[in-house]
């Protein structure tokens, strides 16, 4: 079993290389060489390198994301290849963070790699999570959604969670841990689904298909929030719920807080 923990966490300075690399970045007034520092020394861990993860993985390292941990224990299937543009024809049969680390390594040979062979669970968490300062979930089901919701909440870390349906898809962040501009804290993951819906109600993608350029859309989304947030830049979709409906070329977004309850008893 792979388990490669990310090593050489000292900050360190962009080389020659990557300030050309990056340099459509470091024009950009909100980012320059400042922001691309930051990106550089942060430490980014993805849930998933399948549908959503796999844009996600790939606009991270192309951005320079210093460190990228990806934590799957699935192997690349050719039903993947449809919309998991990250793994090919070749690596059917692989692991899927060995072929999502090779690929990173193509793109981007800057970028360390952390994978962990594993399943994603509280208790994986809570050796793993203090590793890395964002939590980027890409899963497929809600026993991991709530339990990243529940390991980034303790851990004081942000979350970017993202969801697909078979046209339409999902995208909001959490920080739970901390009070938003009315001075109330910011909601929970429960605050937006406080309960998993019964086995059986929400049909996965097997059984009722996907458009593969779906989790594209929705996984390049996630990437953006979570640039904006080693940056510091824009307004992360913080107590906001994105909603994108592909049949009817429609974004949508609502508002959601903190239930009252829930916070007077903490």
């Amino acid at each position: 079993m792979e388990n490669r923990t990310p090593q050489n966490l000292t900050p360190q300075n962009l080389t020659q290389d990557e300030i050309e690399r990056y340099r459509r970045h470091i024009l950009l007034p909100e980012i320059g060489g400042t922001g691309q520092q930051k990106m550089k020394n942060a430490r980014v861990l993805v849930i998933g390198a399948g549908g959503l993860g796999a844009p996600i993985l790939e606009y991270l390292a192309a951005a320079g994301v210093g460190t990228i941990g990806i934590v799957d224990d699935d192997r690349v299937s050719l039903s993947n290849l449809q919309r998991q543009v990250i793994h090919d024809t070749g690596t059917i049969g692989e692991m899927k963070t060995k072929s999502a680390r090779e690929k990173i390594a193509r793109l981007n040979p800057h970028v360390r790699i952390a994978d962990f062979e594993e399943r994603f669970s509280l208790p994986w968490a809570k050796r793993h999570l203090p590793l890395f300062d964002l939590l980027i979930d890409g899963s497929d089901n809600f026993d991991t959604r709530y339990a990243a919701a529940d390991a980034a909440e303790l851990a004081k870390i942000p979350l970017v969670t993202g969801a697909v349906g078979r046209f339409d898809g999902s995208v909001t962040v959490l920080k739970p841990y901390e009070a938003g501009p009315d001075g109330a804290l910011n909601p929970t993951y429960r605050d937006l689904f406080p309960e998993k819906p019964p086995e059986g109600l929400v049909p996965s993608c097997a059984e009722t298909g996907i458009v593969g350029a779906l989790t594209g859309v929705i996984g390049t989304l996630m990437a953006m929030e979570a640039i904006k947030l080693v940056t510091g830049i824009g307004e992360p979709l913080v107590g906001r719920l994105m909603l994108y409906d592909s049949l009817a070329a429609r974004f949508d977004t609502i508002k959601y807080k903190r239930r009252t309850a829930r916070a007077a008893a903490e």
